[in-house]
């Protein structure tokens, strides 16, 4: 499952909506729980999900929030509560669920949506042809683009990664991730955090040790990747490494496998390793 997810991402929804559906067939016989109380019992269901589903499928009055509603209703009303506030989170919630017309809340919800993804956009929106102008206390006033209030940005942290592709008779070592957490259950390569005032290379190889228990050389550097979290980047240094001496003994992944070079499509990789791989397959091709 996680195969077919990989590179979209929020890869706890993919896992979610698995065991959501098996909680729906034995629970419910196969049909969507329709009380919100009953449905927002499923694994990986919010107010969003909840709200959406319900609305869009069975006509119940639950109004839908998220980015794009925040944006169409900061504007509407000249709301100065930071939309990524988690204390304004409830007065926008009460101000949709005032405004939804509960006689066809799904089209009103997914037509508020629409409306903040193609016309009231968060930058140059399309307000001539928006049918909620002559409403607009912010089109009227001329403060469109004040709207919608944000908390001053935090910085984003960059880390520094050092990671290693072992080679061992013609196999390379992944090593599968936690089910729980970012990236869960998805397969990589082993590697860590370089500390400060350490080497990449050198971090590799300590953390390949402490990782999998394994002695390794470096052999070449391979490629720098920079990947962009939500709240995080990376900056990645892929080395290939030949194995030296010890037995994969884990600490921290809980699976591991051996697999050839042609073997590795089949398992599912995080974004940042799947920018490296073709380089990896590449070079091992060129040997």
């Amino acid at each position: 499952m996680l195969k077919l997810w990989e590179g979209l991402g929020y890869y706890a929804r993919a896992r979610n909506l698995h065991r959501a559906a098996g909680e729906v067939q034995r629970l419910y016989g196969g049909g969507i729980p329709e009380s919100l109380a009953e449905f927002r019992k499923l694994p990986g269901v919010g107010d969003y999900i909840a709200a959406a589903v319900l609305s869009i499928a069975f006509q119940r009055p639950h109004a839908v929030l998220d980015g794009n509603v925040k944006r169409v209703l900061a504007r509407l009303q000249v709301l100065d509560l930071p939309v990524d506030q988690p204390a304004a989170h409830r007065r926008f919630q009460a101000l949709a669920q005032e405004m939804l017309d509960t006689r066809l809340p799904g089209e009103f919800n997914q037509a508020v949506m629409e409306l903040g993804a193609l016309v009231c956009t968060p930058r140059q929106p399309d307000c001539g042809r928006c049918p909620l102008a002559a409403a607009c206390s912010a089109f009227k006033t001329g403060r469109v683009a004040e709207y919608p209030k944000r908390r001053q940005p935090r910085s984003v942290p960059e880390h520094h990664i050092a990671v290693g592709v072992v080679r061992r008779d013609g196999r390379l070592l992944i090593t599968r991730r936690k089910s729980e957490g970012l990236l869960g259950g998805l397969w990589e390569f082993p590697g860590g955090k370089v500390k400060m005032g350490e080497g990449a290379a050198d971090a590799c190889v300590r953390e390949i040790a402490e990782e999998v228990n394994l002695q390794v050389q470096v052999q070449a550097f391979l490629t720098r990747v920079k990947h962009a979290y939500t709240h995080f980047r990376i900056r990645m240094d892929v080395f290939t490494c030949r194995w030296v001496a010890g037995e994969v003994r884990l600490n921290g992944p809980v699976d591991y496998r051996w697999v050839r070079p042609t073997e590795i499509d089949a398992y599912p990789f995080p974004r940042a390793n799947t920018k490296f791989i073709p380089f990896l397959l590449a070079a091992l091709a060129g040997e």
